[in-house]
């Protein structure tokens, strides 16, 4: 379960926004959920990521000191490495959901996939990445293809697990020290289907 009592990052998903992408109606079934935030700041930012299964086992937390010419390559540099480190620790065929607190990220991330696998594919939205993030939105492309299925979704950076953690990387600095876990999340009994909170509670006119 989520620590401290915060809602799981599965939680989070399913009452956020996927911006260009609609929740799928299987979106309880993604296996693995993903935060990330970069902070950008004179005397030194941070990246952080939060990783979980989908029934809220940790698989990685991290929280790194990084220097960033500015706040935007701060935000790709944090998806990348957390992407990283997920496709490290999970099968190949995984199934994700990453958060994010950066709207043009998020964007583009779901553009991305919606693009498809082949590098000639034509998004069906616009692709506007910073110039300065171009090497790691390039790292960000190959990762998405590593997985089944990904979709990105829009939180605010208040409700975002990642933010201290990109925020203050010396204060959680211990959390680099955690062992590396690969985690599978538990397997639901396939005839039970279970709609996302987002949807559960809604009557039949909504």
């Amino acid at each position: 379960m989520a620590a401290y009592g915060r809602p799981s990052l599965r939680d989070l998903f399913d009452e956020a926004p996927t911006p260009h992408i609609a929740h799928p109606p299987e979106t309880h079934h993604l296996e693995f959920y993903i935060a990330t935030d970069g902070s950008f700041r004179e005397s030194g930012g941070g990246l952080g990521a939060v990783i979980q299964t989908r029934d809220g086992q940790r698989v990685a937390r991290l929280s790194r000191p990084q220097d960033c010419p500015d706040n935007n390559v701060a935000e790709y540099r944090a998806l990348h490495l957390g992407l990283d480190v997920l496709a490290a620790r999970s099968p190949a065929d995984a199934r994700i959901g990453i958060l994010l607190d950066h709207d043009d990220l998020a964007a583009n991330v779901n553009a991305a996939v919606l693009a498809g696998p082949g590098t000639q594919s034509r998004p069906h939205h616009d692709i506007s990445v910073p110039q300065p993030t171009g090497l790691h939105w390039r790292g960000i492309r190959n990762r998405l293809r590593d997985f089944a299925d990904v979709r990105a979704a829009r939180i605010n950076s208040d409700r975002n697990p990642a933010h201290p953690l990109a925020n203050t990387p010396d204060r959680y600095a211990h959390v680099n020290d955690e062992p590396a876990r690969c985690v599978l999340p538990n397997v639901p009994d396939p005839e039970v289907q279970i709609p996302p909170p987002s949807r559960s509670n809604r009557g039949a006119s909504d």
